[in-house]
């Protein structure tokens, strides 16, 4: 078994094809066909299925795939701490975002990868939590940033961010976010928000339940960008937090309040796989994800009590 035969499964793995493959490793296409033919011989299982659309990992392939990862990431790091520990990194790193937080350090987090380490290939995936923790957990991912996850022992957290949600109507709704609104003001009122199985739901619920508010709940979208939307065309109020709206919120596009009595809010992790050492290029990128969140709560734009990390995990 060859480190370039792991290297090749693990690219056909994460693209789905030979050919795309063969382009980003820069290889002919018969070379990395004849490596995981080898591979395959060698371990004595099929490692994918090969079909119309591309090739898929079998079940075996998935758990291979998991070491693979491991092998690599591991040699990795050995060669990058041989190096200068300020030289430029290189590799591919992959970051899970729900949707809300993506739409908001997506752009800075980019900049500051692509600024210090221009070699780096950075590969973002936008999910929910309960999709996330999956990934983490299968080596799909390096790390993730995840909502109120349930605790686990494959995985390791650094506390972010405590949350909080705001109420989030048209702009002749006349919210502001220097005037807070009891909860008790939802009673009745058309309200968009997602289904019962999403946290933030189910966060909202437990708050109207608190309040002895009974919810008005119209249209259940789990995207946040359709609730913005229904809320910007008047359909509705929704509950969200502020970061992602802040720019339509400064616009005038949306207007929106924070809520009190109670104080809805949602807890905002940095989670990785306590099985496996954290690259450096990982390490570097779980700084600057706290950096970010740090800069947008103090520039106020994401609202929210940061929260201190409980060791110097990264």
């Amino acid at each position: 078994m060859e480190l370039s035969q792991l290297r090749t499964l693990i690219s056909v793995a994460e693209l789905g094809s030979l050919s795309k493959a063969a382009e980003r490793m820069r290889v002919a296409q018969p070379a990395l066909s004849r490596q995981m033919r080898m591979l395959e011989k060698e371990l004595g299982v099929a490692l994918f299925t090969r079909h119309g659309r591309g090739m898929e990992l079998t079940e075996h392939g998935r758990e291979t795939l998991k070491h693979a990862s491991r092998i690599v990431a591991e040699l990795d790091e050995i060669r990058a701490s041989a190096t200068d520990a300020d030289a430029p990194l290189s590799g591919q790193i992959s970051i899970g975002l729900p949707p809300t937080v993506a739409e908001t350090i997506s752009v800075p987090l980019a900049a500051v990868v692509a600024k210090a380490h221009p070699a780096v290939t950075l590969r973002l995936a936008n999910a929910y939590t309960a999709y996330l923790v999956e990934w983490l957990q299968r080596g799909d991912l390096d790390l993730a940033v995840l909502y109120d996850p349930r605790p686990a022992r494959a995985l390791r957290t650094r506390p972010l961010l405590l949350e909080s949600l705001f109420v989030i109507g048209p702009p002749d709704a006349g919210f502001s976010i220097v005037r807070a609104m009891p909860f008790k003001a939802l009673d009745g009122k058309r309200l968009l928000l997602p289904g019962v199985r999403h946290g933030l739901r189910t966060i909202v619920d437990r708050c109207a339940a608190d309040a002895g508010v009974a919810l008005d709940v119209k249209v259940e979208a789990d995207s946040y960008a359709t609730l913005k939307e229904l809320v910007r065309h008047g359909h509705g109020w929704t509950i969200l937090p502020l970061a992602p709206i802040h720019d339509e919120v400064v616009g005038g596009a949306l207007t929106a309040a924070p809520l009190i009595d109670p104080a809805p809010s949602r807890r905002l992790v940095l989670s990785f796989t306590a099985d496996r050492p954290m690259s450096r290029l990982a390490r570097f990128a779980g700084r600057t994800i706290v950096d970010i969140v740090a800069e947008r709560v103090e520039r106020a734009d994401w609202a929210g009590q940061l929260l201190a990390a409980e060791s110097n995990e990264l």
